[in-house]
């Protein structure tokens, strides 16, 4: 009866995809003091449903130029020239789908805008004012690792691998402070691999963490060190990602910093979950049997995960 409920499980799971942080960009330059400005529009290429159209002010004009696709993004530069400058105005981001928001960076001649998009809010206003904090690349951070399926799967699988307070303290700052140790190195071309080398990786620790989860005894006596090695290769998945859009403003540093405090604060809501579902299923006396359950889950995914990405290397 198992073997029927692991093949039928399988067969569930083989149809589930991780969703890609793939955020569309659209970048606006000011060229000159006359409301003349460059843009580029960068919407990922898999997407569901049609291409999201900008809705420029209707003081301006728009001239797009021919699109080309560069990595994962479909890319459309165009020229923009207004009556007015475009601070105090409004920009529209239209058919946007559930599963990608779109980062507005607006780069005027004396300071910089930014905001997100998204398709509950399809709008944006352009204040007269500007901001001094990046506050779009925390609300990018939260984003990456809530639409990462794959990221949370292994922040899972690790919470289920170990025991003792004390270990998990231990081993989620060990992980935070890999990833975000290779998040600013990636950033800034210290270190850095292929991403679908990475995300193929990335998979394999996910596999990795299925086989530890029903092993009575886990066989790394120190798993804080072996989630800080994991957490070096996660955060070139993150730098991945954010260097897929690109920063495209002049805070570099606050930008990438922002960004981490995102992932980081939304690593922090997930840890409670794993962890009323192992008190929930000790008091119960079913740990066993849930974990069968979730070590073949999250095992078949990761396994599934990573042949199709090896195969999007290849192709």
């Amino acid at each position: 009866m198992k073997k029927v409920f692991y093949f039928f499980l399988l067969i569930f799971i083989s149809n589930i995809n991780s969703h890609e942080f793939n955020p569309a960009h659209l970048i606006i330059n000011e060229i000159n003091d006359e409301h003349v400005y460059e843009s580029l529009w960068m919407y990922p290429v898999k997407n569901i449903g049609k291409r999201a159209v900008v809705i420029y002010p209707d003081n301006c004009s728009y001239e797009s130029e021919d699109l080309y696709i560069q990595g994962k993004y479909i890319i459309e530069p165009g020229n923009l020239k207004c009556i007015d400058s475009l601070k105090g105005s409004s920009l529209q981001i239209l058919n946007l789908s559930v599963l990608t928001d779109a980062l507005v960076t607006l780069n005027f001649i004396e300071n910089t805008f930014e905001g997100i998009v998204n398709v509950q809010n399809s709008s944006i206003a352009i204040p007269l004012e500007p901001n001094y904090y990046p506050k779009s690349y925390f609300l990018l951070g939260l984003n990456h690792l809530f639409d990462g399926f794959d990221h949370i799967l292994f922040i899972f699988g690790l919470l289920f691998c170990i025991s003792g307070v004390v270990n998990i303290i231990k081993t989620i700052t060990a992980f935070t402070i890999a990833h975000s140790i290779t998040l600013g190195l990636s950033i800034f071309d210290i270190v850095s691999l292929p991403q679908g080398t990475v995300e193929a990786l990335i998979s394999l620790t996910i596999v990795f963490l299925a086989l530890e989860i029903n092993k009575k005894d886990f066989n790394i006596r120190t798993p804080w060190i072996m989630a800080f090695g994991f957490g070096l290769l996660h955060g070139m998945g993150f730098a991945g990602a954010l260097s897929e859009i690109g920063i495209a403003n002049n805070q570099m540093i606050l930008s990438l910093l922002f960004f981490n405090i995102g992932i980081e604060i939304a690593q922090l809501l997930l840890i409670p979950l794993p962890l009323l579902l192992i008190y929930i299923s000790k008091k119960f006396n079913f740990l066993n049997i849930f974990k069968v359950i979730l070590s073949f889950f999250i095992g078949s995914l990761g396994f599934y995960w990573f042949i199709d990405r090896v195969l999007g290397i290849i192709q």
